[in-house]
């Protein structure tokens, strides 16, 4: 119904049903319009990916739309969207994940209107070798073998000529389970081939990107590292990250320590060709696989006084492909926030971890996902703080003596409403004037101000207080002159006087690769990202002819488990 036609229809309906029955028509109208923008507004068909078993959310997981070589990777709480235009082209979804069978579904049975359950089973597989012959199996290889033999095969396996990978960048912040300061871009990585090194020679193409104004901006969680005080301050304890140029893509790119074989990349795998080896002692897991092909899981791990650091490599049984890297590396000092356990058995503090992904497409290796995330802390300046202190006389004349009295009492004003449970006594307050110390004889609370009753028990208090009213009433007093100190008050939500606090977030850069288009050369003619500036600072946009094939896959604002 359009707006005119609903005016004219209006019209008629208020001459024969009164005004009562237009407003609800109106308003009916109003409501029937808003889900017409939503419906415009989603384009999307959303589903959560969940373990069959244990129902727990399954993370970075590959939903590729068959054929078309296209698709997403799950959220942190196993959320994906597709574009609703692949459901009128009744595509097929193929969903896998390490350890899990791969499924197919018609994404025709997705509903449009609610997000889609979809429950992957575990396969479950135990150590075992590949049979050579029917009466005879291969030995046994050690864990230090299978490695050596996927470094070995790096440049057979993944590609030495120059290829494109298209895909969504993000990076954001978590606060608790809560998205924040969530950055997006679609972009195309030029990368020279695993012969080339990457920081030298991978040009990246923006399509589009975006500071996601949806989610909530953090701006303390903002702040560039700052590693030279203690205050107001945003650090990485136990860690030091470089800024790389001030490129957020870059600092991920380096933490890929498959495609950085020949150069250092991140404590304690450094230089992985070389270094990954003699670093770190090395155990078998049990196998797993992705799709078809049956992998080896090795562990790894290394120990320090303060550090220690996990790891997990899939590697191919049948040409050793390292499918997939987890590296995780902890402070040893500390304790997690959650008392519990994570998936490497530890307790410990998180320092940083990185996940990195690969597939097979054609005859080589190519990037699935990176995603890298750190924990930093925030120093925040306390919140209740001393704002004001001021100083009020009165004078009245005694009704019987005729004596002219003198009331003088000091007014602290504070940030916020006190607890006047935590300021009951004169002892946690310290008044000084010039350096001479004035008794106090009681105090009053009333929300955000305290009010101090000195004594006039003793000519010299008296003195004190004539001189400071003399100076407060002609020049006026500051800090230097009348000190006041506070201890023990606490504000209603608990925080103490000028005690400042920290909080922990954890720093997410991630790259998930939608598209790959192998023996691609760097065109002559783009504009290219600049690599030592910000992603989201005026960087030039060169949307494709095809741009409509890529999208953002943008989490929940919070992760629902």
């Amino acid at each position: 119904m359009s707006y005119l036609f609903f005016l004219r229809y209006a019209k008629q309906q208020q001459k024969t049903h009164g005004i009562k029955t237009t407003q609800r028509l109106f308003f009916s109208f109003l409501f029937l319009s808003h889900l017409f923008v939503v419906a415009q507004r989603d384009e999307f068909i959303r589903g959560q990916l969940l373990d069959a078993k244990t129902l727990e959310p399954i993370v970075f997981a590959s939903i590729r739309i068959k054929d078309r070589a296209l698709g997403v990777i799950s959220n942190l709480d196993g959320s994906f969207r597709i574009p609703m235009k692949y459901q009128e082209y009744g595509d097929i979804i193929e969903i896998s994940s390490m350890g899990y069978r791969t499924k197919e579904l018609l994404i025709h049975d997705f509903s449009r209107f609610v997000t889609n359950t979809v429950r992957l089973q575990p396969a479950v597989f135990e150590l075992s070798e590949a049979t050579v012959s029917a009466k005879r199996k291969r030995k046994r290889m050690k864990p230090r073998e299978i490695v050596q033999k996927a470094i070995d095969a790096l440049l057979e396996n993944y590609p030495i000529e120059p290829y494109v990978q298209v895909g969504y960048y993000r990076d954001y912040q978590l606060d608790n389970d809560e998205y924040v300061n969530l950055n997006e871009a679609i972009m195309a990585v030029h990368d020279q081939g695993f012969d080339a090194i990457d920081s030298a020679t991978t040009r990246a193409a923006l399509y589009d990107y975006k500071a996601n104004l949806d989610f909530r901006r953090d701006t303390l969680a903002r702040k560039p590292y700052n590693y030279s005080f203690k205050g107001d301050t945003k650090i990485i304890e136990k860690g030091y990250l470089s800024a790389y140029g001030g490129n957020e893509f870059t600092i991920l790119s380096v933490h890929n320590a498959i495609r950085n074989h020949r150069i250092n990349s991140y404590s304690f795998v450094h230089r992985f060709d070389t270094d990954l080896l003699k670093e770190h002692s090395f155990s078998r897991d049990d196998d797993s696989s992705i799709g078809e092909e049956s992998l080896y899981t090795i562990k790894f791990i290394r120990k320090l006084p303060v550090h220690t650091a996990y790891g997990r490599l899939y590697i191919s049984k049948s040409d050793y492909s390292i499918f997939k890297m987890d590296y995780a590396v902890y402070d040893e000092t500390k304790n997690n926030r959650t008392g519990v356990p994570d998936k490497n058995g530890t307790y410990k503090q998180p320092v940083f971890e990185v996940t990195t992904s690969y597939r097979r497409y054609k005859d080589k290796m190519y990037l699935n996902y990176i995603s890298f995330n750190n924990v930093f802390k925030i120093w925040e300046p306390p919140k209740l703080t001393l704002d004001r202190v001021d100083i009020r006389f009165d004078n009245a004349i005694h009704p019987r003596l005729s004596l002219t009295l003198k009331k003088r009492w000091i007014v602290l004003t504070f940030s916020e409403f006190l607890n006047a449970d935590s300021a009951k006594n004169t002892n946690q307050f310290n008044v000084h004037f010039k350096g001479k110390k004035i008794a106090l004889e009681g105090l009053l609370v009333a929300d955000n101000q305290v009010v101090l009753y000195p004594k006039v028990n003793t000519n010299r208090q008296i003195e004190i207080l004539d001189e400071l009213e003399f100076i407060a009433k002609n020049e006026g007093i500051n800090e230097e002159i009348l000190k006041v100190k506070t201890k023990g008050l606490k504000d209603l939500n608990g925080n103490a006087i000028g005690r400042w606090t920290t909080k922990d977030y954890h720093q997410f850069r991630e790259f998930f690769v939608q598209e790959v288009k192998a023996d691609d050369r760097v065109p002559e003619q783009r504009l290219f990202m600049n690599n030592r500036k910000p992603i989201f600072d005026e960087q030039p946009i060169v949307k494709p002819d095809n741009f409509g094939d890529y999208w953002m896959n943008t989490p929940l604002k919070t992760i629902n488990n």
